[in-house]
């Protein structure tokens, strides 16, 4: 009898608690109805966004690369002959002009030289004036046969031999002279010369082609610039599917960078592009000229031979290019480019799609899209904090302000 009292209240507990049970979860359903589904028709919650249209335009595509600065032209002024500094005719870092005399060379060994020459080429004429007469003599002696034939030939051969010394003579004048012109350095170009290697005193020889200074020209000047050939075979094959167009004034034209990123006033041209790799760094040589005037015509102009500086050349026009703003791509997990793109699902509601996109370079505040997005498209820019992959979301162009919309769609009447 107690065991079967004990049995009723075990089973009258078991229902009392299924009962609030039962009771909590109508109560549990009731809440979900009022939160997630709104009553009257209501649709889900749907956020605001900033988007922009992309749009396919023509883009012109630029690149800076590194580059030095080289002399227009170089000239080593050398000895060419030996001898003692005399005088030195220039104040070091100013600017001369070609055919100016910058050095004298002790000249007196060479003046002697040269009067030792004319001496001897003297010799040598009035020795020809006489073998010259006597072998005029000697054929009127042989046509009597008052001389032997063998006399006759000796005064010919001696009178040629003395031309011989006569054109020799002349030649040692000639080289008499330039030794002593050579005693005068001369500049080769107009430029600005440096420092002097050589002080008065100094003694300089041809052999060794003592370097006594050297004339730079700067204006113009040259930059030397280094493009990586994969980037240069790339250009070319761009060019020639047409999804690259250039001119060839906009090919030739190239902007200059100092270090510190002001840009030099003047324009420059492309000369050349060489042919041949570099096979330490794989890379290729590109050449262009500036001009480079003196500051107010005179003083240190801007550029200076050996400056490390960025070239911007012109690699082409792209002409149905793909810009996104900056803010409106993020990075995935693994490093990737990605964006979120405004579409319809099947019921025709507007939500995010993530796309993965490949960037080729970035253009002032936004960036190049090569793959991943297409004109027409509508990417989230704003708001891109509370939207994740796939949520319903109601475009609005960027530059509306978000702040001032609500972040969902207002409850219909019926609620």
């Amino acid at each position: 009898m107690k065991k079967t009292t004990t049995q009723r209240g075990i089973r009258a507990a078991i229902s009392v608690v299924s009962i609030l049970a039962a009771g909590a979860a109508m109560l549990g359903f009731s809440g979900c109805g009022k939160k997630g589904a709104p009553q009257g028709g209501g649709s889900a919650p749907v956020t605001a966004v900033g988007v922009v249209t992309l749009k396919a335009q023509p883009v012109t595509l630029r690149k800076k690369l590194p580059g030095r600065t080289s002399a227009f032209r170089v000239a080593e002024v050398r000895a060419r002959v030996n001898g003692i500094v005399l005088k030195r005719l220039f104040t070091e870092g100013e600017v001369v002009q070609e055919g100016r005399q910058l050095y004298q060379i002790d000249p007196a060994p060479y003046e002697a030289a040269l009067a030792s020459a004319r001496a001897t080429l003297a010799r040598s004429e009035a020795n020809l004036v006489s073998a010259k007469a006597q072998a005029g003599r000697y054929a009127e002696l042989a046509r009597d046969k008052a001389i032997s034939q063998q006399d006759y030939d000796n005064a010919v051969a001696q009178a040629k031999a003395f031309e011989a010394d006569v054109a020799a003579g002349k030649a040692a004048v000639v080289n008499a002279e330039i030794n002593l012109a050579y005693t005068k350095v001369y500049a080769p170009i107009s430029g600005r010369i440096g420092k002097s290697e050589v002080t008065e005193g100094a003694y300089v020889q041809a052999g060794a082609a003592t370097l006594m200074a050297v004339v730079q020209q700067i204006d113009p000047i040259y930059v030397d610039i280094v493009q990586p050939a994969g980037q240069v075979l790339k250009l070319e094959e761009d060019r020639k599917k047409g999804t690259l167009q250039i001119s060839p004034e906009d090919a030739a034209r190239v902007k200059l960078f100092f270090h510190d990123g002001r840009e030099y006033k003047l324009e420059g041209k492309l000369q050349f592009t060489d042919i041949t790799v570099e096979q330490s760094t794989s890379s290729i040589l590109l050449r262009a000229e500036f001009p480079n005037p003196n500051k107010d015509g005179g003083g240190v102009p801007d550029l200076l031979p050996g400056l490390f500086v960025r070239a911007e050349i012109v690699e082409g026009v792209s002409p149905n290019a793909v810009l996104v703003p900056q803010q409106g791509v993020s990075r995935s997990m693994k490093g990737d480019p990605t964006a979120l793109v405004v579409v319809k699902n099947d019921q025709g509601q507007d939500i995010t799609e993530l796309r993965i996109l490949k960037t080729e370079r970035t253009i002032a505040d936004h960036w190049l899209v090569t793959d991943g997005l297409k004109a027409g498209e509508q990417v989230v820019v704003e708001n891109l904090q509370r939207v994740r992959q796939g949520m319903p979301v109601k475009p609005v162009p960027a530059g509306q302000s978000i702040g001032s919309l609500p972040i969902t769609e207002p409850k219909t009447a019926a609620e």
